[in-house]
């Protein structure tokens, strides 16, 4: 087997990324909420997808594009799950900085697109409306930074750890991105009401600045603390487990069949 060219990779990582933010964010934003009239009781009846609704959203976008293009890129779609794997040894460092930027790049131009596509209901105020995390006055339901630093930091490392384990070469064969699709939505289904859940910098980065309403400034801790969490995570792995498989590379191969061979000249 190959590992693809950094080209490759990248438009993978790009792709995947920019799935993540519009069909996870985006279900929150336009999907979470929708209230239609009732005629007959004089009331409006929520149709929305709720809190279910957006953590399978999220979930799902993983796991497609995971499917899709996890054998090219290793489909980490986030940076703190492309730190941890290189905490882990299980990615190399001098390609941490391409996929990191690549991701948030990606990220932003989904929060692009879905503040514009949300701009196009009339009387709709992005401000405070984007999906953005936060902590404080930000959380939905108001928890603390304290609180919301040490989800993020616990979430985040399961995250990792079952991403470590699921690619592990004894896994079941061909069901890591369902089981990291499921981990995503477990995590959301716990702490949308803590955060709106990062778990993902490029995640939050992705809408911070259209949402704005303080979402600016709390950004940081959705950058620390998912990377704090992924390094525990990528560090402890081989420990926690006594699996040390901290020489395998999760950045994406194809297998020789699937290489197209030039005819000689």
């Amino acid at each position: 087997m190959r590992t693809p060219s950094m080209r490759a990779r990248l438009g993978a990582e790009a792709l995947g990324t920019f799935w993540l933010v519009f069909g996870g964010c985006g279900s929150a934003v336009l999907a979470a909420v929708f209230l239609a009239p009732n005629v007959v009781a004089g009331q409006s009846v929520q149709l929305g997808i709720g809190h279910l609704g957006v953590s399978l959203a999220f979930g799902l976008s993983v796991m497609t594009m995971a499917y899709a293009v996890g054998h090219v890129s290793g489909a980490h779609f986030n940076p703190a799950v492309t730190i941890g794997a290189a905490v882990a040894r299980r990615f190399a460092w001098k390609d941490v900085a391409a996929y990191v930027g690549t991701q948030v790049v990606a990220g932003l131009v989904a929060g692009l697109a879905l503040w514009g596509i949300a701009r196009g209901k009339p009387g709709f105020d992005a401000t405070g409306n984007l999906a953005a995390n936060g902590y404080g006055d930000h959380s939905p339901g108001g928890y603390g930074l304290v609180a919301v630093l040490c989800a993020e930091v616990i979430l985040t490392a399961f995250f990792l750890y079952v991403i470590l384990g699921a690619t592990d070469e004894r896994a079941p064969t061909g069901f890591a991105p369902i089981a990291i699709g499921l981990a995503l939505t477990l995590i959301h289904l716990i702490s949308i009401p803590i955060s709106n859940t990062s778990v993902n910098p490029a995640r939050s980065t992705a809408v911070a600045f259209f949402n704005g309403n303080g979402a600016p400034g709390q950004l940081w801790l959705f950058w620390v603390a998912p990377i704090v969490g992924a390094a525990i995570a990528g560090a402890t792995y081989h420990l926690v487990t006594s699996v040390d498989r901290r020489d395998e590379d999760i950045s994406g191969q194809i297998h020789p069949d699937d290489v197209r061979s030039e005819p000689a000249s």
